[in-house]
C-alpha cells in the first residue's frame, strides 16, 4: 500500500516562490512543502545579482516596464509587466520586514540607504542586492521562517512523479519519489503548486545546479496544461570558464560596475554589437560571444573588473572573488575567463496573474510559469521579482477559493505489480549524456533548420526508448528526471521549429531576422 500524506496546500519546490507562498498561506492553512533535495538547493540559491525594483526617485514604473518591453522583443504582454513591475516595491519591503539583509551604502549627505546596481537592459540603477548572494540571503531568511512555523511541513529528497488528476475534480495531488528510501509516496492535497524551477539541465553546459531538470514543466504538461514560449532559453553571457570545476555564474553586476568583456588579446569588442556595449541584453552579449569565440576558436572571453579599486570589487562581489581565488585567479588584478551557459527558461506552463493553470486546482509560479512578463527574453534579475509577486497573488486567490475544494479521498496506490528492478542503467546514464549534447550542439545560441530536425529526429527516439524502459522497470531518480527533460526538450525543439524568424532568445541562420509581415506572437502548444 503506498504511504499518503495529506495538507491544505501541497508546494513542490522551495525556492523563493514556493518558501514566500507558504509564509503568506500558514496562518490559515496546512502546508506541505517539497524539496527535491536538500531545502537550500535551488536555483533561487545561486540567484547572485538581485531582484530588479523601483526604489530610487529618478526611477520610474513607467521607465521599468519600458525596460523589460524592449527587453522582450515585442512578445511581453504589457499588462502582466505593468502588474509585476508596480508590485515590486511592496513585495522588497515584506521581504526587508522577515529580515532580509539587503546591502547598504552611504548617499551624498552620509545617509544609510539601499545599494541599488545596475544590470543589461535596464535604464536605472534598480538592482536592490545582498553583495553578490541574493538570492541565498533571500532564501535563507525566508526558510528560517518557514522551519518555525506549525502549520508547514518540510520534506526534503522528494522528487515528484506525476500528478494525481481526474475530468471532474482537476488536481488532487502527485506521486513523488522519495530519493533516500527509493519508494513512491503519495502526497494528496486541495490545492497543488508547481515552483519546480526551469530546465538547465536540458543543456550541457549551464548555471543551474542539477534540481533543474524540468520536472513541473513535464508534469503539467503531461497532465493537459499548455505551455508557451519553450524556444526561449537564456543563455547567460558569463559563466566562469574552468574545466573539471563545477559551474558557477559571475553575475551580471560585474559588468554593471564597469566590467568589461575582452577577447584574448585584450581587445573590447562588444561595441561593434550593439552601443550599449556589455551593459546590452543578455541575449545580444551570449550571442555576439559565441560569435567571437568561433571566429577565432577561442575557448573562453575575459571578464575584466582589474581597473576597479580592489576593496571594491572585494566587497561588492565577495562570493565572486573567493570562487575565483580558489582557482587561482585573482580579478583584482586580472580578467577572468568566461563562457556562455544555459541559464533561464523563458516559457513554461501557461498561467494567468494569480498563477491559475489549465488544470483545475493546479497553479505554477517562477521560473516554471509562462506569465508574459519575459517575452523573447528575460531581463536581468526580473526573476526573482516575478517569484515574489506571483507567490504573493497566488497566495490570495488560493486562500480565496480553497473552501470550494474538499481535500480528496484516499488517492489510488502506486502499481508496481508489473515491472522489475533494471539490470540496465546504463542505458538510462547514456540517454542523459546523449540528450545534453545534442540539444547543446544543435538546439543552443545559434540554430539553423537542419540542426533542429537531426535533434528532433534524436529526441523521438529517445522518448520511444525511455516510454520502454518506464514501462518494464521500477522508476528511479535518474529515470524520472531523464523522463522529464527528454519531454523538455521535445517541447523546446518543437517550439523551435515553428518559429520562422529570429527574435530575442531565439537565433536561427536560415531566418536571420524579425518576422516584420505578421503581428509577434507566442509560441503555445497544446497536449
Amino acid at each position: 500500500m503506498t504511504k499518503q500524506h495529506e495538507s491544505d496546500v501541497l508546494i513542490i519546490g522551495a525556492g523563493a516562490a514556493g518558501l514566500s507562498l507558504a509564509l503568506r498561506l500558514a496562518p490559515r492553512l496546512r502546508i506541505a512543502i517539497l524539496a527535491k533535495a536538500t531545502l537550500l538547493e535551488s536555483n533561487t540559491r545561486y540567484a547572485q545579482g538581485g531582484v530588479s525594483v523601483v526604489m530610487d526617485e529618478n526611477d520610474s514604473i513607467a521607465s521599468h516596464v519600458a525596460d523589460t518591453l524592449e527587453a522582450g522583443a515585442g512578445l511581453c504582454d504589457e499588462e502582466t509587466v505593468h502588474f509585476v513591475v508596480s508590485h515590486g516595491p511592496e513585495c522588497i519591503r515584506d521581504l526587508i520586514q522577515q529580515g532580509v539583509d539587503f546591502t547598504r551604502d552611504k548617499d551624498s549627505d552620509g545617509e544609510s540607504r539601499y545599494h541599488l546596481t545596475r544590470e543589461g537592459g535596464h535604464s536605472h540603477r534598480r538592482v536592490i542586492h545582498a553583495a553578490d548572494a541574493t538570492g541565498l540571503e533571500i532564501q535563507s531568511s525566508l526558510l528560517a521562517q518557514v522551519k518555525a512555523h506549525a502549520n508547514i511541513t518540510l520534506h526534503e529528497s522528494h522528487l515528484m512523479l506525476d500528478l494525481i488528476h481526474n475530468k471532474d475534480q482537476g488536481c488532487l495531488g502527485a506521486y513523488v519519489f522519495e530519493r533516500t528510501k527509493k519508494e513512491v509516496i503519495c502526497f494528496r492535497a486541495r490545492t497543488t503548486v508547481l515552483a519546480t524551477g526551469g530546465a538547465g539541465k536540458v543543456y550541457l553546459y549551464t548555471s543551474n545546479p542539477d534540481v533543474a531538470t524540468g520536472d513541473g514543466i513535464a508534469m503539467a504538461w503531461r497532465a493537459g496544461c499548455r505551455v508557451a514560449n519553450m524556444e526561449f532559453i537564456q543563455f547567460h553571457p558569463t559563466c566562469l570558464y574552468s574545466p573539471g570545476a563545477d559551474s558557477f555564474l559571475i553575475t551580471e553586476a560585474v559588468r554593471g560596475e564597469g566590467g568589461r568583456l575582452l577577447l584574448p588579446n585584450g581587445e573590447r569588442f562588444m561595441e561593434r554589437f550593439d552601443p550599449r556595449g556589455e551593459l546590452a541584453p543578455r541575449d545580444i552579449v551570449a550571442r555576439a560571444m559565441d560569435h567571437e569565440m568561433k571566429r577565432l576558436g577561442a575557448e573562453c572571453i575575459y571578464l575584466d573588473l582589474s581597473h576597479k579599486p580592489a576593496e571594491f570589487i572585494r566587497a561588492h562581489f565577495p562570493t565572486v572573488y573567493a570562487r575565483c581565488q580558489k582557482l587561482g585567479i585573482d580579478m583584482c588584478m586580472e580578467p577572468v575567463p568566461v563562457v556562455p551557459a544555459a541559464h533561464y527558461t523563458c516559457g513554461g506552463v501557461m498561467t494567468d496573474h494569480n498563477g491559475c493553470t489549465d488544470l483545475p486546482g493546479l497553479y505554477a509560479i517562477g521560473e516554471v510559469a509562462f506569465t508574459g512578463l519575459h517575452g523573447a527574453n528575460r531581463m536581468a534579475s526580473n526573476s526573482l521579482l516575478e517569484c515574489l509577486v506571483l507567490a504573493r497573488s497566488a497566495a490570495a486567490h488560493i486562500a480565496g477559493n480553497i473552501a470550494n475544494r474538499p481535500l480528496p479521498p484516499a488517492l489510488p496506490d502506486w502499481d508496481e505489480s508489473r515491472v522489475t528492478d533494471s539490470d540496465e542503467e546504463v542505458v538510462v546514464s547514456h540517454n542523459w549524456d546523449e540528450l545534453r549534447r545534442f540539444m547543446w550542439d544543435y538546439v543552443g545560441i545559434v540554430r539553423t533548420t537542419k540542426r533542429l530536425q537531426r535533434a528532433k529526429r534524436r529526441v523521438d527516439l529517445l522518448l520511444y526508448e525511455i516510454r520502454e524502459y518506464y514501462t518494464h522497470f521500477r522508476v528511479s531518480n535518474d529515470l524520472i528526471e531523464l523522463r522529464n527533460l527528454a519531454m523538455v526538450a521535445d517541447l523546446i525543439i518543437r517550439s523551435a521549429l515553428s518559429r520562422h524568424e529570429s527574435r530575442g532568445l531565439h537565433y536561427t541562420l536560415d531566418y536571420p531576422k524579425v518576422d516584420e509581415t505578421h503581428p509577434p506572437v507566442n509560441t503555445i502548444l497544446k497536449p
